[in-house]
């Protein structure tokens, strides 16, 4: 594996958005990203950095609440 996903790494404009949508918008920009996931706010989940993945947090309603940031 790289240690390094080219491209794009954060995206500060989904927030607010649909999570599925902010997902299909992920895997477009930076195909490196090979894990999405959509977890609700406050999910717990391990701390470690995995180079593709995205974490997308949204609300109760699906809406993303927090930047996506590879890791």
């Amino acid at each position: 594996m790289a240690s390094e996903c080219e491209g794009k790494s954060s995206w500060p404009e989904l927030v607010g958005v649909e999570g599925e949508v902010a997902a299909e918008t992920i895997k477009r920009e930076n195909p490196c990203i090979t894990t999405i996931d959509i977890l609700l706010e406050g999910t717990p989940v391990t701390r470690d950095y995995i180079i593709t993945r995205v974490r997308v947090w949204v609300d109760e309603k699906g809406i993303v609440t927090k930047v996506p940031i590879i890791g």
